[in-house]
């Protein structure tokens, strides 16, 4: 299965740089320095601004809420050298733990249980569609780079023999160019965001003066340790001599929340 991960993470790799991108490293946007340039597009329900970012939609991800689907939307990337064009594709977090299935904890290779989590490159928004009322939506009202999109399982998980359900969606995410260097990617702070089942934003997760580095997964407390580092300089980019502290996130009530170092 290891191996399996290894493969596609080079094959993501490949297609990019077979593209005429020379690294992930890359990913991002340029931004107006006026936000007041920015006009909807009622089409993509995506805001652009006067750099016209053209977007496609890429897949539709199945939730574990029956009327709920969500479509990932890519960034139209342009090979310099042929004037092709190629978007990013998703590619799913995988967690391979065999040792936990001893204790009844079934998460059918979830990151964590409960919870599908995906990456791509250049992703930068997510269409919610509700089947029963056919209204779709979109998480965010202009475009964003986004680092990962956690939603509900199709597959139901279980926790040492519980089953395990979700109610809502967490995103990583560039959302602002928080370093005024007029574009948005890796430079900036990356926040994290929890979003209910409509696609409505509810609330930071993390305080937005932290970037998010990485995060860990408790499985007797149900609980997500995620590491995030101050912007103790306040110049909107992050920097190696900053202090890193350690938040919890309730699973359960992801409304409950606290920093314990």
């Amino acid at each position: 299965m290891k191996s399996n991960t290894l493969i596609s993470a080079m094959l993501l790799f490949l297609t990019a740089a077979g593209c005429g991108e020379s690294s992930l490293a890359d990913k991002g946007f340029q931004v107006s320095s006026d936000e007041n340039e920015l006009d909807g597009d009622a089409q993509t329900g995506l805001s652009r601004d006067s750099l016209q970012i053209e977007t496609r939609p890429s897949s539709v991800l199945l939730t574990g809420v029956p009327q709920i689907r969500l479509t990932t939307i890519y960034k139209v990337n342009e090979n310099k050298r042929d004037h092709t064009t190629f978007i990013g594709s998703n590619t799913m977090h995988y967690r391979y733990d065999e040792s936990d299935e001893a204790f009844g904890h079934f998460w059918h290779g979830n990151l964590m249980p409960g919870l599908a989590a995906v990456y791509g490159y250049n992703m930068v928004n997510v269409s919610h569609y509700n089947i029963q009322s056919q209204e779709q939506t979109y998480f965010f009202d202009k475009p964003v780079l986004i680092k990962t999109l956690y939603y509900p399982t199709y597959l139901k998980d279980t926790l040492s023999y519980n089953p395990v359900s979700r109610n809502y969606c967490m995103v990583s995410v560039y959302n602002e160019d928080t370093n005024k260097d007029h574009f948005i990617n890796l430079k900036d702070l990356r926040r994290l965001y929890l979003f209910n089942l409509n696609g409505e934003k509810q609330s930071a997760l993390i305080p937005e003066n932290y970037t998010v580095m990485k995060s860990e997964y408790d499985p007797q407390n149900d609980l997500m340790y995620v590491f995030a580092q101050l912007d103790s300089n306040q110049n909107g980019s992050p920097d190696q001599s900053e202090p890193i502290h350690i938040f919890w996130i309730n699973l359960k009530d992801p409304t409950q929340t606290g920093r314990q170092y």
